[in-house]
């Protein structure tokens, strides 16, 4: 018999933020993927594609921590017509040393969301010109609104724009912005628009076509794309990621298969054994990141089981010294 926490969403929230320990926690997990014997298997992905539907399963273990995390993540895209929110999931908080469920965190994507910002906002601070000031996001769901949240954590930002395929959405999540974060945020009527004079872009969409094109890029520009987790979801067209300065990868393995780098080796723009950077290398001083303020810099974030096992930590960290949560004997 072993004690196991079951955690809520309601615990979980309020227990972790998007606050530096969790940007904090999230970079060490990057570092490690670089400097450590992580563990960290392919992501597991099961297609429901008669209901729009689509899980993955990530994990990974990292060693000198107490506890990994196995992460399961539906996505079903048609349940808003029936009431229901597009993601959902849940954590499984295993024992490093035994391998016994120590916390199952019914999280329904609470956690990954959170991880999601905070994995910009360390792309940002190593990959970002330090005077950044303007952003511009590319999206207007909820990993929007955290993704500019987590940003200005670490960079000073003074000004964003929100462009969306819905312009209602768009104007509704700038001035939801602007009054939690006491910035002027603007709803821009086209990504060119909402692009001009931005100092970092974050793309945050489920787009299968390409909405930053070359065009748009800028001496000094970062771009941060969060939302090419899948084969088919592309943000960055082809030939704009290969006209960047300095492209670099949450975990180039993914990348290759699922993230826009996928694409661009697609298109026959890319070596499929080509190497790059990944971002865990940059941080460990492994690798250099943005070498002048005139580089155009391109982070590209599939998202990792590292990040999971990171989060799911310092969520359970925190609630323990709360007392959150429920005891149960299984």
């Amino acid at each position: 018999m072993a004690d196991v926490i079951l955690l809520s969403e309601t615990d979980l929230r309020a227990c972790v933020a998007i606050d530096p320990d969790s940007v904090d926690a999230v970079e060490q997990a990057f570092r490690l993927l670089a400097t450590a014997p992580v563990a960290m298997p392919p992501i597991l992905r099961l297609d429901v594609p008669e209901h729009n539907g689509e899980v993955d399963v990530k994990t990974a273990y990292l060693p000198g921590l107490p506890r990994f995390a196995i992460k399961v993540s539906p996505g079903f895209f048609d349940n808003p017509k029936l009431g229901l929110p597009s993601l959902n999931g849940m954590m499984m908080l295993l024992n490093s040393r035994t391998g016994l469920l120590d916390a199952l965190l019914l999280d329904n994507g609470y956690l990954t969301a959170v991880r999601t910002a905070a994995a910009g906002a360390v792309a940002a601070r190593w990959l970002s010109r330090e005077d950044s000031s303007r952003a511009a996001l590319i999206g207007a769901g909820e990993q929007a609104r955290l993704q500019l949240k987590a940003l200005c954590l670490v960079r000073d930002i003074r000004s964003a724009t929100v462009w969306a395929r819905d312009a209602d959405k768009a104007r509704e999540c700038a001035a939801e912005l602007s009054c939690s974060l006491g910035l002027p945020v603007e709803a821009a009527a086209s990504v060119d628009a909402a692009l001009d004079g931005a100092d970092i872009a974050i793309t945050t969409t489920p787009s299968r076509e390409p909405l930053i094109k070359r065009r748009h890029l800028h001496p000094g520009l970062h771009i941060t794309a969060m939302g090419s987790d899948a084969e088919h979801k592309n943000e960055i067209a082809a030939d704009a990621l290969v006209a960047v300065d300095r492209y670099v990868a949450d975990r180039l393995s993914q990348t290759r298969v699922l993230g826009e780098l996928h694409h661009a080796i697609a298109a026959g723009l890319v070596a499929p054994d080509a190497n790059f950077a990944e971002l865990g290398q940059v941080i460990a001083g492994q690798q250099p990141g943005r070498r002048s303020a005139s580089d155009i810099t391109l982070c590209d974030l599939t998202g990792t089981g590292a990040q999971d096992t990171a989060i799911a930590g310092l969520a359970y960290h925190r609630a323990q010294r709360m007392g959150k949560g429920f005891t149960f004997h299984s």
